[in-house]
């Protein structure tokens, strides 16, 4: 069964993460993948909302329980593969053709918040989910590609206070800092809300990606240059 899964409404694709809670491992990443190729083929595709179905998450971040599994198996390339492919996933988002818009229906900790970052804009309900970064409280440092990303989406002031603390932030928090477009009251009010901003795109891709790509240089490259060097030192450790 799918984790991930696509489909059109006009010319708007809308992604859903479909596997409750959304927890990040390889499945999840490879699934990803799959769907951004997809969506990529269709040429009447204008916009990419990516939500989740579960009415609680969005994603609460990385497969803890599945890591320890791999580590207590000794399947310790799984993990690298896992780590690999969602930097795959955040660049593929961060030069994709299109605009993507992040509708977050509740919670995103940790690389849930990081994935709807890597988005173009985002919307959030005012209802229910909060939006954090638990890693200093759960002993897993982020990725220098990760930070940088993170940095393209939220103020300086409040990253490095949310990073710092792990303390979760409303909507209405994000909205007074610019991190969303809107903070919506209900479900029914985020879908609409992004349903009507994403119609109002009709972008040649060719320039779309060249201007994402020059904008967000620094991320990818990043992403490139630094964050293997740090997989591999997690690789030692963990093959100790």
């Amino acid at each position: 069964m799918a984790v991930i899964e696509w489909k059109k409404q006009d010319a708007v694709a809308i992604v859903s993460m479909c596997n409750t809670a959304n927890r990040m491992n390889k499945i999840f990443a490879q699934d990803f993948l799959r769907c951004l190729d997809q969506v990529e083929a269709d040429a009447q595709v204008k916009a990419m909302i990516l939500t989740a179905l579960d009415e609680k998450n969005f994603s609460q971040g990385v497969d803890v329980e599945w890591i320890g599994e791999r580590l207590a198996a000794q399947q310790r390339q799984d993990i690298i593969d896992f780590m690999y492919g969602m930097n795959e996933v955040f660049k593929r988002l961060l030069l994709f053709p299109v605009p993507v818009i992040a509708a977050i229906n509740g919670h995103a900790f940790g690389n849930g918040a990081i994935l709807s970052c890597a988005c173009d804009f985002r919307f959030m309900r005012k209802d229910k989910g909060f939006f954090c970064f638990p890693e200093v409280d759960i002993g897993i440092p982020l990725l220098p590609g990760m930070i940088a990303l993170v940095r393209k989406a939220i103020p300086e002031y409040m990253f490095n206070h949310m990073l710092l603390s792990g303390q979760r932030m409303t909507a209405v928090d994000l909205e007074h800092a610019n991190v969303l477009v809107k903070a919506c009251e209900n479900r029914d009010d985020l879908f609409k809300e992004a349903m009507a901003f994403a119609a109002g795109f009709d972008k040649k891709r060719g320039i779309f990606r060249e201007v994402k790509k020059r904008i967000h240089k620094k991320v990818i490259r990043t992403m490139d240059e630094q964050d293997p060097e740090f997989i591999d030192a997690l690789n030692l450790f963990i093959a100790e």
